[in-house]
């Protein structure tokens, strides 16, 4: 009896209720955007698996506005969860560092000592001669995870400050040279 007593309280309805909306919320738009991220990365089987989750999370938010249109709270806590679900979704999806980007650098500087750090670091570089506005420059591409970026620009920050880069996503790969993983043995 106590149960039914705490679920039609006034602490249920005006605290705990927007609390659960935001809970929900913040997990349903965090899941959102982790699915958008996995099918703009051509995850396919990923993504109905987590919509189908997000979608009752949802559901069961938004149910409970429906059936208390009158509490402001509610929707404050509504708003206020798919806020906070954005930034937590796209907090986890920079750390998850998923996919593959392309690296663009456009240099009027000589590049040799660029393209050799670059393979030094084991990143396959494609580079080509080009006209640009102001004359000619070198520009190379490199195809990298998302997990090795910080790397890749403290490389070409050090080796040539000035120069003008770009990053794309990339949908897909097929073969290339990119950085082993180092396995070290224990020696006995």
């Amino acid at each position: 009896m106590e149960l039914t007593a705490f679920y039609h309280s006034e602490i249920f309805k005006w605290l705990f209720i927007p609390l659960l909306i935001f809970l929900a919320r913040v997990c349903d738009v965090t899941l959102d955007t982790v699915r958008i991220i996995y099918i703009s990365r051509g995850m396919k089987y990923l993504a109905p698996l987590i919509a189908f989750f997000e979608i009752i999370i949802w559901l069961i938010a938004i149910s409970q506005i429906m059936m208390n249109m009158d509490n402001v709270y509610y929707y404050i806590a509504y708003a206020a969860g798919f806020a906070t679900g954005n930034f937590i979704g796209i907090y986890i999806e920079g750390r998850m560092a998923i996919g593959t980007v392309v690296i663009r650098v456009i240099t009027q500087r000589d590049a040799t000592d660029l393209i050799k750090c670059l393979k030094q670091g084991s990143y396959g570089i494609t580079y080509v001669d080009a006209q640009g506005a102001l004359g000619p420059v070198k520009i190379l591409f490199t195809i990298v995870k998302r997990k090795n970026i910080e790397k890749v620009l403290s490389i070409i920050k050090n080796c040539n400050p000035n120069a003008f880069y770009t990053i794309e996503d990339v949908r897909s790969v097929r073969e290339g040279i990119y950085p082993q993983k180092i396995i070290r043995l224990k020696e006995s």
